[in-house]
């Protein structure tokens, strides 16, 4: 046993401190590896010094600084085997000595910090070295691109064709709510029918020569005329034959009828056409109504012998 050198101080670590009387570290610092205090510090309770503060680690023992006594050296656990030897400065170094087993291809390597598969990071890093360095592969990269771009354009230039045809619809409707001009050049020329002999069962002479105006002047026959010919029917022909027969287009004709509540049609149609060819005359009007099967308008045009008989 060690030979404790106070009889106040049970800790051999410490010693007697006389200004204090208390007991005190003997090395507040750390003590250097491989070394241990001695007893007290080898001081007694009345300040005197037997052997020096320190002393180096005995056989088996060891300190690396951290303690003020050497500890025993550690032995190896079973299976295990010293790779370094113990020393005064630090422990026994163990190792495995069991057979380490054989680690497939495809295992997986454990660790303290988590897991990884060996094979699977060298799949991974060959499929990035051989993306990188195929230049097949690397024009995908730039087909994706061309293709999104490609489909911008066309869908622009789809919606620029859908817009252009709604925007020539919107004018084409609007051009047609605006005031048709009877003397517009775009109406087809009138034709003036060939007055022959066929009217004269019903229609008189004078009257067959007599100016278109003259159906315009008559309010009795004009009125009777619009009675039966600007009702829209699907029986008879009506006025839109009529003034399709006349050269008008078919937009002036919707147009006329759209003001039918302000005004008749067929009184539209024969302004047009006396403005048109100041030479017709009532045959002209008969013969197209006749070619119409609309004997009852023609009939109509006779009474106009009555209205100056009556005159």
């Amino acid at each position: 046993m060690n030979q404790r050198y106070s009889k106040n101080c049970k800790d051999e670590t410490k010693r007697w401190d006389r200004q204090s009387r208390t007991c005190v570290p003997c090395h507040p610092e750390p003590l250097l590896p491989g070394y241990e205090v001695n007893p007290n510090c080898g001081f007694d309770d009345n300040g005197g010094r037997h052997v020096p503060s320190v002393r180096g680690c005995g056989g088996n023992t060891f300190n690396n600084g951290s303690w003020a006594k050497c500890r025993q050296c550690s032995p190896c656990s079973a299976g295990y085997t010293a790779e370094l030897p113990c020393n005064s400065t630090r422990d026994t170094q163990c190792k495995d000595a069991r057979p380490s087993p054989a680690v497939p291809t495809d295992s997986r390597i454990k660790t303290t910090q988590g897991s990884f598969s060996k094979p699977a990071a060298t799949t991974v890093s060959t499929a990035i070295d051989t993306t990188l360095g195929d230049p097949a592969s690397s024009d995908i990269f730039w087909i994706v691109p061309c293709f999104v771009l490609i489909f911008i354009l066309l869908a622009v230039i789809y919606a620029s064709i859908i817009y252009l045809k709604m925007k020539r619809g919107q004018c084409t409707v609007w051009s047609f709510s605006r005031k048709l001009s009877l003397r517009s050049p775009g109406f087809s020329p009138l034709s003036s029918p060939a007055c022959n002999n066929d009217l004269k069962d019903i229609v008189s002479p004078e009257i067959v020569s007599a100016p278109l105006q003259t159906v315009m002047d008559n309010l009795d026959v004009l009125e009777q005329l619009v009675i039966l010919l600007d009702p829209d029917s699907l029986a008879v022909k009506n006025t839109r034959h009529l003034a399709s027969n006349c050269g008008f287009s078919s937009a002036w004709i919707t147009y006329t009828y759209s003001m039918k509540d302000s005004k008749s049609p067929l009184k539209a149609v024969l302004e047009g056409v006396i403005s048109r060819q100041p030479d017709w005359t009532v045959g002209h009007l008969a013969k197209l109504l006749r070619q119409m099967d609309r004997n009852d308008a023609v009939a109509v045009l006779a009474q106009l012998r009555l209205n100056e008989m009556a005159v």
